[in-house]
C-alpha cells in the first residue's frame, strides 16, 4: 500500500482488527521508508443486488425505499416500528433468496412479495399498497381486490 506521506509501496502491517462484525477489517500501518502511520480498511466487494424495473432499467436494491413503501402502507396502523422493521428485513431476504442466481429480481416479483407479507400481516395495509402497487384507476377495482382478499380468507378458514 502505497505511503501517504512519502509516496513508497514499501510498509508493514503493525497490527489488525475485524470491524462491523467481520465484514471488514482495520489495519495499522508503518511505512518502512519515513516511518509515518497510518490505517487502511480492507472488505469484501460485492455485485450489489439489482431491481429490474418494467420498462428494462436496472437500479440497486434499495432497503429505504421498500421500508417507505412498507410504512406507507402501514400508515396509522397498530403495527408496532419493530413488526415493521422485521418485515422489511423478511422481504428483503426473501428477494435475495429468490434472485439469487442472478444477482437481480424484477419489480412485479418484488411488488408480489411484499403483497404477500403484508397480507398475512394487516389486510388494510395489503389493499392500500395493492391499490399502488396495481395501479387501481377505478373503484371497482378497489372493490374486487377487496373481494378477492376476503375469498382468500375464506378459503384458507376452511
Amino acid at each position: 500500500m502505497r505511503c501517504p506521506y512519502c509516496g513508497s509501496l514499501d510498509d508493514k502491517v503493525v497490527e489488525s482488527r475485524t470491524m462491523a462484525n467481520g465484514e471488514s477489517i482495520r489495519r495499522r500501518r508503518e511505512c518502512i521508508s519515513c516511518g509515518y502511520r497510518f490505517t487502511s480498511y480492507e472488505r469484501v466487494e460485492e455485485k450489489p443486488f439489482m431491481v429490474v424495473k418494467r420498462d428494462g432499467r436496472r437500479q440497486p436494491f434499495d432497503h429505504l425505499k421498500l421500508a417507505k413503501g412498507i410504512e406507507r402502507a402501514l400508515e396509522k396502523r397498530s403495527i408496532t416500528t419493530t413488526s415493521i422493521d422485521n418485515l422489511v428485513n423478511e422481504i428483503e431476504d426473501d428477494a435475495i433468496m429468490m434472485g439469487k442466481s442472478a444477482r437481480e429480481i424484477t419489480t412485479s416479483e418484488l411488488g408480489e412479495l411484499v403483497l404477500h407479507h403484508l397480507y398475512k400481516l394487516d389486510k388494510v395495509a395489503y389493499i392500500r399498497f395493492a391499490s399502488a402497487y396495481k395501479h387501481f384507476e377505478t373503484l371497482e377495482e378497489f372493490v374486487t381486490e377487496i373481494k378477492n382478499a376476503e375469498a382468500e380468507k375464506t378459503d384458507s378458514d376452511k
